[in-house]
């Protein structure tokens, strides 16, 4: 899939169902009903007491608003739910946005009580597109908000995005990766997302390779020689202070002894209990 795949996809009915029952009722009551509204999209405390979160999903939301229309398999679907009248199905057919929405840049910071969206709409209009928008808009957001926290208590050390496999579905997994990177991530493993954003694609090696030796100095041998420019080694296989890094250290050694010592290089922890173990 590439971009404008995911981009140009419909999702018209990405909403709640009480959304198109509201937009019927204002239909129905007719033009005093269906003036101009504000809607904005905020959020009331920072999340796990933080001082500020991350704005991000807004290309995604602006990509929405250019391609919502109802199909005709659309209108079958609601006049199959047996609850939505003929002209309004007919005004649905027909459907194109005509309000106004107002947005901060991604990667902005923000604070609570400030609207990251606002949409200026009949009301109609608005009450359709509240839940794509909070759905866009909410999860990157937050997964920028934690990538940023992470980035800063790194410090100057670059951090990667590996959240593709705890994902929720491959969107969350691609949009989220992006969402880390605009919250400070040099990269992600996730290389759909790398090839559609123009990211950089990171990666270290599995268990499953240490596995596949015989013992973790020739997996690690094996892997710095594959890749003599970026080896950063998963160390916590079998056990980590006395065997992964052990032998982490005895490869480093040695490739620095001959002269091959890595540009980019490391260790990986994976598992147990990160802060004892880092330290």
């Amino acid at each position: 899939m590439d971009r404008n795949d995911m981009d140009n996809r419909n999702f018209t009915l990405l909403t709640d169902f009480y959304e198109l029952t509201m937009m019927q009722g204002y239909f129905e009551r007719g033009e005093s009903c269906n003036g101009r509204v504000v809607f904005d999209a905020f959020y009331r405390d920072n999340p796990c007491n933080g001082g500020y979160a991350i704005a991000c999903g807004l290309d995604q939301v602006i990509d929405y608003i250019k391609n919502l229309h109802f199909s005709e398999d659309d209108i079958e679907y609601l006049r199959a739910q047996k609850v939505f009248k003929e002209p309004f199905l007919k005004y649905l057919r027909d459907f194109r946005f005509s309000g106004d929405i107002y947005a901060v840049p991604e990667g902005s910071v923000v604070f609570p009580m400030e609207p990251l969206v606002k949409v200026v709409a009949p009301a109609m209009e608005a009450q359709l597109v509240e839940t794509a928008i909070l759905n866009f808009i909410n999860h990157q957001s937050l997964i920028a908000t934690k990538a940023s926290r992470v980035c800063y208590a790194a410090g100057n050390d670059g951090v990667m995005e590996f959240g593709l496999r705890r994902a929720q579905g491959p969107d969350a997994g691609t949009l989220g990766a992006r969402a880390a990177v605009i919250g400070g991530c040099i990269g992600t493993s996730n290389v759909v997302c790398a090839q559609m954003f123009d990211i950089p694609a990171l990666g270290t090696h599995a268990h499953s390779w240490v596995m596949s030796f015989d013992n973790e100095v020739e997996a690690f041998r094996c892997y710095a020689d594959l890749y003599p420019n970026n080896a950063t080694l998963l160390v916590d296989t079998y056990d980590t202070l006395r065997s992964g890094v052990p032998a982490a250290i005895q490869v480093f050694k040695e490739l620095r002894e001959a002269g091959r010592m890595p540009k980019k290089y490391g260790i990986r922890l994976d598992s147990g209990d990160l802060a004892y173990l880092s330290k």
